[in-house]
C-alpha cells in the first residue's frame, strides 16, 4: 500500500468567534492510501487547542504511510490500526482517525460497501445536525437563526462565555424568538467557574436550552460531576471527556458526552465509548472540529448512534473541497455509495505535493 498526503488551506465564511478564541481558516492534511487501483481518503485538521500544527501534521503522515508500507492489504492494516498495532507510539488521536478514515474508504470501496454497513448499521443513517451561531451580536443570532430555521435546521448550537453574561442571555433569548420550534443547545467552550455556571444554568434553563456543552474549564472533571448532579438541564462533557478512561470516568455522573472522532481516535474508539456509556444515564452526543466533507463524513456514517448530533464543521467553510454528506437543509446523511461515499471537488489552494 502506498500513502500520499496534501494540505488545503480551509477558509471559513465568516469569523467563528468562541470564548477562548476566534477562527478564520485552518489546514487539513488529506490522507490517501492506495491498493490495487483504488484508493481511500482521510483527513486530519489543525487545531491550537490539541497542539496540532500543519508541519506536525504533515510529519506524522509521512511516518504513517511507512508504517502502512509494511501491509499487504488495507483489511490486515486496519485490523492493526484498531488493535493498536500499526500507530507509532505518541501518535496524536486526530492522525489514527485520518488514517483509519482512509482505510475504512478503501476497504468499502473494494467490497462494494459503504461504511455504515461496515459498522453493522443495515440503513444509511440521515441525522438533523446542530448549526453553530458564534459570540455574535443578538441581533445578528436572531437574523442566522431565522435563516437557518428557514432552511430546516431544527437544531441550533449558540456560543456562550462572552464576557458580559447578559450578552450570552441576551443571545439566547433573540434566538428563541427568531427559531421559536427550534431545540437549543448551549457551548460556553469551559468559559464559565463552578460558582458561575450554577448562576447561569437556571437562567437558561427557563429560555429553553436543551442542554449545555463544557461549560466549566476543563481540568476538573469532578467539578463538571458536581454541576451535572445540581444542574437544572443536561450537562455535556468536551474538553473533559477525550479518551475512553475519561468517559469511563464520567460514564453516569454527567448527561451526555461529546465524542469527536479527532480527540478520541476514530469511528472503532467512538464505537467503544458509545458502548461503555450505554446504559449509564450518560448519552452520545457526536460533534466535530471545523472540516471539510471528508473529514466529516466518518461521524456521520454513526450519526444514528447519538441523542444529539452537531455535525456541522463543513457548513462554516466558505469553499468545501468535498461533497457526500448534506447539511444544508439541517440533515447530513451517509450515502449508499461504496466507502465513505464521498467525493473531492476541483483541488484548489493544495500547499504541498504527494509525499
Amino acid at each position: 500500500m502506498k500513502l500520499t498526503q496534501h494540505t488545503v488551506r480551509l477558509v471559513l465564511a465568516e469569523p467563528l468567534r468562541i470564548s477562548r478564541s476566534t477562527m478564520t481558516a485552518r489546514d487539513a492534511v488529506c490522507l490517501t492510501v492506495e491498493h490495487d487501483g483504488a484508493d481511500g481518503h482521510g483527513e486530519a485538521v489543525t487545531s491550537h487547542f490539541y497542539g496540532l500544527d500543519t508541519p506536525t501534521l504533515q510529519r506524522l503522515a509521512a511516518r504513517t504511510g511507512e508504517r502502512l508500507a509494511r501491509f499487504a492489504d488495507p483489511e490486515t492494516a486496519l485490523h492493526a490500526l484498531r488493535a493498536g498495532e500499526l500507530d507509532a507510539p505518541g501518535t496524536p488521536a486526530a492522525m489514527t482517525a485520518a488514517t483509519e478514515s482512509a482505510l475504512l474508504d478503501l476497504v468499502g470501496k473494494r467490497t462494494a460497501t459503504p461504511v455504515h454497513r461496515i459498522l453493522g448499521a443495515a440503513v444509511a443513517p440521515r441525522t438533523a445536525t446542530a448549526r453553530t451561531i458564534s459570540l455574535t451580536s443578538p441581533g445578528r443570532a436572531a437574523a442566522q437563526a431565522r435563516s437557518l430555521a428557514g432552511a430546516g435546521f431544527s437544531v441550533i448550537k449558540i456560543k456562550a462565555g462572552d464576557r458580559d453574561h447578559e450578552t450570552d442571555l441576551d443571545r439566547v433569548r433573540a434566538v428563541r424568538a427568531a427559531a421559536p420550534a427550534a431545540r437549543l443547545l448551549l457551548d460556553p467552550n469551559g468559559a464559565w467557574s463552578e460558582s458561575r455556571a450554577r448562576a447561569l444554568l437556571p437562567r437558561f434553563a427557563e429560555l429553553g436550552v436543551e442542554a449545555v456543552e463544557q461549560p466549566l474549564t476543563p481540568g476538573d472533571p469532578e467539578a463538571l460531576a458536581r454541576l451535572a448532579a445540581r444542574s437544572p438541564l443536561p450537562v455535556i462533557a468536551d474538553e473533559d471527556a477525550v479518551t475512553y478512561e475519561d468517559a469511563r470516568r464520567l460514564a453516569g455522573r454527567v448527561h451526555g458526552i461529546n465524542v469527536k472522532l479527532a480527540k478520541c481516535g476514530g469511528v472503532h474508539a467512538a464505537l467503544r465509548i458509545a458502548a461503555l456509556i450505554e446504559g449509564s444515564g450518560t448519552d452520545l452526543m457526536l460533534g466535530c472540529l471545523t472540516a471539510s466533507t471528508l473529514g466529516i463524513a466518518p461521524a456521520v456514517h454513526i450519526g444514528d448512534r447519538a441523542r444529539w448530533t452537531d455535525l456541522d464543521g463543513h457548513l462554516l467553510l466558505a469553499d468545501d473541497p468535498w461533497t457526500g454528506i448534506g447539511g444544508s437543509d439541517g440533515f447530513v446523511a451517509a450515502a449508499e455509495r461504496p466507502g465513505l461515499g464521498v467525493r473531492p471537488r476541483a483541488r484548489a489552494q493544495i500547499r504541498s505535493a504527494a509525499s
